[in-house]
């Protein structure tokens, strides 16, 4: 089967469009088509319907999607076999993680690697930890630097690093603040400023309540933990942050039977080989572990 044929597929089915596929593959949008009607050909089936300005797949190009992301995948697994025989670290290396662990704790791993490893093209991307999780199952990332989920996929194998207390947090300002020790259920019933539903954090806090067959009243919702830091240090209301981002703008709580902590670490894909760029980077992450 055409190779070059199934990842202008794969592209196009992504973007639905074949003009953003011809710029992630770095192509002009005829040699997209091209190279899309060519596999058409081949499997003697039409891949995509053109309605307007949309392109869907149709019932062929549906049941064709993951077979062809399989053996992309078992490619490039292959490659980076036969690439590890030669001993040399280098190459590229998709690397995703969120912004808080970019901000806070990858700073001087990167600092090592890059130094360490100059052939290596790092190639970083920031994005939620369940994003990140989700990418490394599906083969688009090889390693994750993140927030390590509670149940993590089959797929997914995760390697602990560094252990991240959690705190209760309200603004200086705020009626709770300097009253000592807060119990859960006051907490429950005040104004709360988490991470989304789908985030790891807010599930860790959500079940801590939830225990007690209590509900928090979440009023506000956002992903990045600085804007949470911000929003509760002006009064807008509690919520619960790593220990490394505590400061005099922030009050911390004592809330009895509650001590929240998260785990972050490095995630991979179970079956996948791993590049010796890849392993050199686990090596020098787990050089940093609990620092």
């Amino acid at each position: 089967m055409d190779i070059a044929g199934l990842r202008a597929f794969l592209a196009v089915a992504e973007q639905e469009s074949f003009s953003a596929a011809a710029a992630e593959l770095h192509l002009s949008q005829p040699a997209v088509s091209k190279r899309v009607a060519a596999l058409e050909a081949t499997m003697k089936v039409r891949l995509f319907d053109r309605i307007g300005h949309r392109v869907l797949l149709t019932e062929a190009g549906a049941a064709l999607l993951p077979r062809a992301r399989r053996i992309l995948l078992d490619i490039e697994d292959s490659q980076r076999a036969i690439a590890n025989l030669s001993g040399r670290v280098e190459g590229r290396l998709y690397l995703g993680t969120s912004h808080h662990i970019g901000l806070h704790r990858l700073p001087p791993v990167l600092r090592e690697f890059v130094a360490g490893y100059p052939e290596v093209r790092l190639e970083l991307r920031f994005l939620d930890s369940e994003a990140v999780c989700a990418a490394v199952v599906a083969g688009e990332l090889e390693l994750g630097v993140v927030t390590l989920p509670v149940d993590p996929p089959p797929a997914l194998m995760t390697e602990p690093v560094w252990d991240d207390p959690l705190s209760v947090v309200v603004g200086r300002d705020h009626p709770l603040a300097g009253q000592g020790r807060v119990d859960m259920t006051r907490l429950a019933g005040t104004p709360a400023i988490l991470p989304g539903p789908e985030t790891f954090t807010r599930q860790i806090i959500e079940s801590e309540f939830a225990r007690r067959g209590l509900r928090i009243e979440a009023e506000l919702s956002t992903n990045y933990l600085e804007t949470i830091k911000m929003l509760v240090a002006v009064g807008l209301g509690w919520s619960l942050l790593p220990d490394s981002m505590l400061d005099e703008q922030l009050s911390a709580l004592t809330v009895p039977g509650l001590a929240p902590h998260r785990r972050l670490g490095i995630v991979h894909h179970r079956e996948r080989t791993l590049s010796n760029a890849a392993r050199a980077m686990l090596e020098t992450v787990a050089r940093h572990r609990d620092s």
